[in-house]
């Protein structure tokens, strides 16, 4: 990809490793929440992955019940605007509400609600919080009308393989309703759902294990080569 002309970039030493999103990403038109464009965001709630990436915003949702310490540790070290999940399955109603005002007070740019949530939820939330509801779609059968009716402001997309083939479908009854979309693991899957229609796009990070890993076997070279130099200084 060609390379944005004046920016210049600058990466501090202890910065080195951070965890960089796909350039495809930029390609995406963004999703403007209160003056600010977002095009990437990073699906993770490991907090040394979110101290080190170079994604526009965090989208920090995971399979339990939603509590307000890790809302109130991930915004205490992240550098960049989160948007947290606040329930909706297991947790709705008022628990949901209070939650995402907790998260509002926090710092968040938005909250996102899972796809079962039931409209009342939807509705308590808007009464209790001034910024953006997401609400999550996982099918392309999923009543999207009544989702904005009740006051979701932005649609976050997340079915696997046929992610691309939703988004293009809501686009098509939903022209202007902002779109977040899972883009998959390749540079063609994310161009294909940005086509389809996705304003921005969450990418999954390799994990806190792998990247580790990584690092483990460049270290194991780095001592290999050591070892390699003695062993001719001591020939010599």
């Amino acid at each position: 990809m060609e390379e944005k002309k004046g920016s210049p970039s600058i990466t501090t030493d202890l910065r080195k490793h951070y965890v960089s999103v796909p350039e495809i990403i930029d390609t995406a038109s963004g999703i403007i929440i209160n003056g600010k464009r977002f095009r990437s965001l990073l699906f993770t709630t490991d907090i040394a992955i979110i101290m080190n990436n170079d994604a526009d915003a965090v989208i920090a949702v995971y399979p339990f019940s939603p509590h307000p310490a890790i809302i109130q540790g991930i915004t205490s070290v992240a550098s960049m605007p989160v948007l947290a999940g606040v329930g909706g399955g297991i947790t709705n109603g008022h628990r949901s509400a209070n939650i995402a005002l907790f998260a509002e007070s926090h710092g968040c740019i938005g909250v996102v609600l899972n796809s079962p949530t039931p409209k009342e939820t939807y509705y308590e939330v808007n009464r209790m919080v001034d910024i953006p509801i997401i609400s999550t779609v996982v099918s392309e059968y999923t009543n999207i009308q009544e989702k904005l009716d009740a006051g979701a402001d932005i649609l976050n997309v997340s079915g696997a393989a046929q992610t691309a083939h939703i988004v293009r479908e809501i686009r098509k009854k939903f022209p202007k309703v902002p779109i977040i979309a899972t883009g998959g693991p390749t540079d063609e899957s994310i161009k294909e759902t940005i086509e389809a229609g996705a304003n921005a796009i969450t990418y999954t990070p390799p994990s806190n294990g792998k990247l580790f890993s990584e690092l483990m076997k460049k270290y194991r070279g780095q001592e290999e080569i050591k070892y390699e130099e003695r062993q001719d200084s001591q020939e010599k």
